[in-house]
């Protein structure tokens, strides 16, 4: 039987491995022909971009030009990776393009505007192909239960549901997200604690000095918000914007998103004497504020870390 099950794996797999090899023909064969003829109308649309961006942001109308820079963006043939990054590091991503540029950022499709939809068709058919395989295996059915060791992956999986309609997509972009920040955020997830506390001497040394006599600052809720990056703990509206900063390269701004929390909340903090009872209420925090807890919180990374200097 174990014969017949690896024979199977193989099979499948082999399918994938060929499905992949057809788009990447196949995006070959669309778009290796127009790049060169793309190149000049590019620079003269980024010289045109970057003049409205300064103008608009010194008369005071920011928020329109934002979305106008993203859509301009967008309606590249070969979108901009970078330009895409620094945008969502700058800006807000508006909630009708979000989940087109984490899909783009996080390598779910690629650049190439007219490979989009082949390339979800077979996105669509690997995800049945290795749900088919879990289940020739047996290694997983309707009854199989979750596992402690998945609680980072479901926590993502369970906001990220809150925020993706369509549930094979809602699969890959858990799977990306995780992916990155198990590979590209690992070794920088884990210096967050103390980076944490370097910034929170910076903004309030009676509060971490608090904290310190309390003994809670190893206790602090890190795997919610560091592993987790707030999925449970900030509403999807709230999450969605650290989200992007995250997806886009940084995730230096869950320390902001903590430190803001801290700032926040001192005078509740300040009042519990344990750190369990301390602990406790930073798991459950209100969410009627958490929208202006994370816009204060970016000002302060941005205060901190510098804006992104590419013009979009």
């Amino acid at each position: 039987m174990s014969m017949v099950h690896n024979w199977t794996v193989l099979q499948i797999l082999f399918l994938v491995v060929l499905r992949w090899y057809m788009i990447y023909l196949s995006i070959n064969s669309v778009f290796g022909l127009n790049l060169k003829h793309r190149r000049k109308q590019i620079m003269a649309d980024d010289s045109q971009r970057n003049f409205r961006s300064v103008y608009y942001e010194k008369v005071g109308f920011r928020g329109v030009e934002e979305k106008k820079s993203l859509e301009i963006l967008l309606k590249d043939d070969r979108l901009d990776i970078e330009k895409l990054c620094t945008f969502s590091q700058r800006f807000p991503l508006p909630s009708m393009y979000r989940i087109l540029v984490w899909k783009v950022l996080l390598g779910i499709i690629p650049p190439h505007h007219e490979s989009h939809a082949l390339v979800m068709k077979y996105r669509k058919e690997q995800y049945w192909d290795i749900h088919h395989a879990l289940r020739v295996i047996r290694f997983i059915n309707d009854s199989t239960p979750q596992e402690p060791e998945d609680e980072v992956f479901l926590a993502i999986a369970k906001a990220m549901e809150e925020m993706v309609e369509d549930p094979i997509e809602c699969y890959w972009l858990v799977s990306c997200f995780v992916n990155q920040l198990n590979s590209k955020h690992k070794d920088s997830l884990q210096q967050l604690p103390k980076i944490l506390e370097q910034y929170l001497n910076i903004e309030d040394n009676r509060l971490l000095m608090h904290l310190k006599a309390c003994a809670a600052m190893s206790k602090l809720p890190y795997d919610l918000w560091f592993k987790k990056c707030f999925a449970g703990c900030l509403p999807e509206c709230s999450l969605q914007r650290v989200w992007d900063k995250v997806i886009s390269g940084s995730c230096k701004i869950l320390v902001f998103v903590a430190v803001e929390i801290l700032l926040t909340f001192k005078m509740k903090i300040i009042a519990l004497n344990t750190a369990e009872k301390i602990t406790q209420f930073l798991e459950n925090i209100p969410q009627d504020n958490t929208d202006a807890i994370v816009s204060k919180a970016v000002d302060l990374w941005r205060t901190h870390c510098g804006t992104p200097a590419h013009s979009v």
